[in-house]
C-alpha cells in the first residue's frame, strides 16, 4: 500500500460501529411483550420549554416482568409524561397513581408480533443504508487518491479492505435482526 495514501480505516469502522449502536438502540424500543426500561428511551418529554428524555424527569422501574413504572419528580410533569407515552406509538395506556405512571405491557398478538418484525426490517435496512453511505465515502477518498497518483494495485487493496468491512457490519446487522424477529415471535 503507498505511503502517501493512509484510509482512516478507523474512521469508518468507528462510523460503522455507531450505526450499530444506532440499530441496537431502535431494537431496544421495540416492545417485545416483556416490559424494559430501554422501550422508553426514545419518548422525549416536552419539560421546561424542551424536548427531555424520560429517565432525565422521573425514576424508570421495572417492578414486574409486564409493567413498568415511572415515578415523575415534578408533580407538574405527570401529564406532560402521560401525553407523551400516548402519542409515542408504543401502544401502552399510561395508569396515573398520584406521581407514579404505570405501564401494563399488554400481551403480544400474532398480527401486531409480525408488525413488529416488519418495524425492525426497517431498522435493520436504515442501518445497512448508513454503512453502504460510509463505504462510499471511504470508496470516495481511494478514488480521489487514484485520481491523486495512487497505484492501481494499492487501489484495489483499500477497496478490498472497505469492502471487506462493509459485509462484517452488514452481516452483524443481519444477525441482530435475526435475533430480534426471534424474539418478537418467541410466545
Amino acid at each position: 500500500m503507498s505511503a502517501d495514501f493512509e484510509l482512516d480505516t478507523d474512521d469508518l469502522e468507528r462510523r460503522m460501529d455507531g450505526a450499530m449502536a444506532s440499530l441496537r438502540t431502535e431494537f431496544a424500543s421495540l416492545r417485545t411483550g416483556r416490559a424494559s426500561a430501554s422501550m422508553l428511551e426514545p419518548v422525549m418529554v416536552d419539560a421546561y420549554g424542551q424536548m427531555t428524555p424520560i429517565n432525565q424527569v422521573g425514576t424508570v422501574n421495572v417492578p414486574e416482568p409486564r409493567m413498568v413504572t415511572i415515578n415523575v419528580w415534578d408533580r407538574g410533569l405527570v401529564g406532560k409524561v402521560e401525553k407523551a407515552i400516548r402519542e409515542s406509538g408504543l401502544g401502552i395506556n399510561p395508569q396515573l397513581n398520584g406521581t407514579i405512571i404505570m405501564l401494563p405491557i399488554p400481551e403480544l398478538n400474532e398480527e401486531r408480533r409480525r408488525e413488529l418484525t416488519k418495524v425492525a426490517a426497517q431498522y435493520a435496512e436504515h442501518a445497512r443504508v448508513s454503512i453502504r453511505n460510509i463505504r462510499r465515502d471511504g470508496m470516495d477518498q481511494i478514488k480521489k487518491a487514484k485520481a491523486d497518483g495512487m497505484s492501481e494495485d494499492d487501489q484495489k487493496l483499500w477497496e478490498t479492505e472497505v469492502q471487506d468491512m462493509t459485509n462484517r457490519f452488514i452481516k452483524k446487522v443481519d444477525e441482530a435482526l435475526d435475533a430480534k424477529q426471534q424474539e418478537i415471535m418467541q410466545v
